[in-house]
């Protein structure tokens, strides 16, 4: 009987710790992060229309596309496909997002589709590409638009990230809000 009050009392104190204390403290630390821990919003016009970090489907032909989802976009349930490189599933589904981009991008050959294009992201919501994959897309985009390639090329470069270590990257949302901004 005595281990079981020990028990008992242990018990309420890590659910109090853990189902109260801990996530206030969470939430406190959160209110100095940007926008108190809700993410950063990208508005236009004073509407919410995506996160900076969170990925989103761009695939109409007059936008700039970003990498494939494993979670079809839902921040609720990120997460990568867990699939490898010799499972046949995944290499049809590869195969098969190479010949859409192929399809799209007809001046491309299959050894110039870039790989972010083709395969998802570990989180599924990756919200950036590399600098060649959005290069590769200037083409299709300018035409779609019927603007010059050089105009749309440009505005690729300005929204390039090159940080000093890591990954040359472009973020697809901020780059289709800035063409949407393009004359």
């Amino acid at each position: 009987m005595k281990n079981l009050f020990i028990q008992f009392r242990l018990t309420i104190i890590l659910l109090v710790l853990f189902c109260g204390i801990y996530p206030l403290a969470v939430y406190a630390i959160a209110q100095f992060a940007p926008n108190h821990g809700k993410g950063e919003t990208v508005s236009v016009d004073g509407k919410v229309v995506g996160y900076r970090r969170i990925g989103q489907r761009f695939n109409a032909f007059n936008y700039f596309w970003g990498r494939p989802s494993a979670v079809d976009y839902n921040a609720a349930g990120s997460a990568g496909s867990n699939k490898g490189p010799s499972n046949v599933e995944y290499l049809q589904q590869v195969q098969k997002r190479i010949d859409t981009f192929l399809i799209a991008h007809p001046y491309l050959k299959k050894s110039q589709v870039p790989s972010d294009m083709v395969t998802a992201s570990g989180s599924g919501l990756d919200p950036d590409i590399s600098a060649e994959a959005a290069l590769v897309q200037v083409k299709r985009v300018a035409g779609a638009r019927k603007l010059d390639e050089s105009k749309v090329r440009q505005l690729v470069e300005s929204k390039i990230y090159r940080p000093v270590i890591g990954t040359v990257t472009v973020n697809v949302l901020e780059l289709n809000l800035a063409l949407d901004e393009l004359k």
